[in-house]
Order: structure tokens, then C-alpha cells, then sequence
């Protein structure tokens, strides 16, 4: 095999619950607008068919319980709390009937937006990758595998500021459940083991500033928490 002339950083991992295991993560793909609260608090009125997706480098991940730099060209950094499907095999146009065989497991998330960045490339009809897709913008917690807690279909899902409530919700209000997203981005992308997806949020989302702890809870799940340097 040739020498590579330069040579990528490693992949990221992420802690799963059982001892001394972990999950290399390949690619980050992101739903939009699978909450109807959300879709309605963000100016939407319909529901998005076929689901929106997105994507995050895997560079973004960050594991729960980290303090971080607050990201630079924002003043209005946005939590968001999801449910994280962890894949173990993948595919191409995978039936839904058979697409949770392919989870190997579910962990909660954060996926960090900055909003104004966000808002300004939707005004102008461009893409908001960089409102997505920076340093730091996907915070997960431990991954549960599928042998230990099934396929959650309910339960709460809060985030907190500093103790404050900013998003109630709970997993029977998602509009796409995780079968049809495997399913329908399948016919988009061939997945891979190590493809992970973050599946949307509830109404609630709001702002961050330096200094704050942000914490990401689902029922059932370890959370996802992160502290911003002041």
C-alpha cells in the first residue's frame, strides 16, 4: 500500500453503555422539520414530504459532558434536542419493514445551530451549511444498544439552560418515525455502518450564551450535556 502523503485525523468515537465499547462515527445526517410544533414556531406550515436532511462533518461531534469554546460568527446559537439512531450495517433503498435491523443503537443529541447565520442564507435562497455543519455542533451522549432498550417509539424529550426548561416534548409527536427516515434517505445515499442520524426537535428551541450549561434529555436514554467557556 502507498504512503499516504497526508493522513486525515482519526475517527470520532462515541461512548456506548456497554463497558469499554465504543462506535467509530462516519457520517452525520441531520432531519429537518420532523416536529409539527417546530415547524410552526420556525414559520412553516406543512409537512415536509419526503423528510428534509442535512448533514454535519463527524469532525462535530462532541461527547456529553464537555466544555467547549462558544463557535465564532454567532450571537445566536440555538440548542436542539433529538433522538440518535446509531447504524451498525447499511445499504441502498433499504424497505422499511427491515430498516431497523440495521440500528445498532440510540443516544440523545444536541444539534447546535447558528440561527443567524441560518436565517440569513434562508432570506437569500442559499444553504445553510454553516449553520449546521461547524466545529463542536453535534453533542451526543452515550450510545444504548438496541439489545438493551429496543427501539424507543415514546418517552420525554426535554432540554434544559442552566436548569431552565426551553423544549418539552416526546417521540410519538415525531412526523417521520426512524424506519421511514432509514428508508426514505436510503433512496438518497447508500448507508454505511457507523452512519449516524439525528431525527429532529420539538418546539422550544432557543438561544445559548457563553458561560451556560446546556442539558438534552430522553426518557430511557443517558443525556447529552454541554458547558460553553465564558
Amino acid at each position: 500500500m502507498a504512503a499516504l502523503e497526508v493522513r486525515p485525523p482519526d475517527t470520532p468515537t462515541l461512548r456506548t453503555s456497554e463497558a469499554g465499547s465504543h462506535i467509530g462515527v462516519h457520517r452525520i445526517f441531520c432531519v429537518g422539520q420532523n416536529y409539527a410544533d417546530h415547524v410552526a414556531e420556525m414559520g412553516g406550515d406543512a409537512k415536509a414530504d419526503p423528510p428534509i436532511f442535512f448533514m454535519k462533518p463527524n469532525s462535530a461531534v462532541v461527547q456529553s459532558g464537555a466544555t467547549i469554546p462558544f463557535p465564532p460568527a454567532t450571537e445566536n446559537l440555538h440548542h436542539e434536542v433529538e433522538l440518535v439512531v446509531v447504524l451498525k450495517t447499511g445499504g441502498a433503498d433499504i424497505a422499511e419493514s427491515v430498516a431497523l435491523s440495521h440500528v445498532y443503537g440510540y443516544a440523545v443529541g444536541n444539534d447546535l445551530t447558528r440561527r443567524d447565520i441560518q436565517a440569513a442564507a434562508k432570506s437569500k435562497g442559499s444553504p445553510w451549511d454553516m449553520a449546521k455543519g461547524f466545529d463542536n455542533s453535534a453533542v451526543i451522549g452515550t450510545v444504548h444498544p438496541v439489545a438493551e432498550i429496543g427501539h424507543p417509539t415514546a418517552g420525554a424529550v426535554t432540554c434544559s439552560v442552566d436548569g431552565e426548561a426551553r423544549q418539552i416534548g416526546d417521540l410519538t409527536q415525531m412526523i417521520w418515525s426512524v424506519p421511514e427516515i432509514i428508508a426514505t434517505l436510503s433512496t438518497l445515499v447508500t448507508l454505511q455502518a457507523g452512519d449516524i442520524i439525528m431525527t429532529g426537535t420539538p418546539a422550544g428551541v432557543g438561544p445559548i450564551v457563553r458561560g451556560q450549561t446546556c442539558l438534552c434529555e430522553i426518557y430511557g436514554l443517558s443525556d447529552a450535556s454541554v458547558t460553553f467557556e465564558a
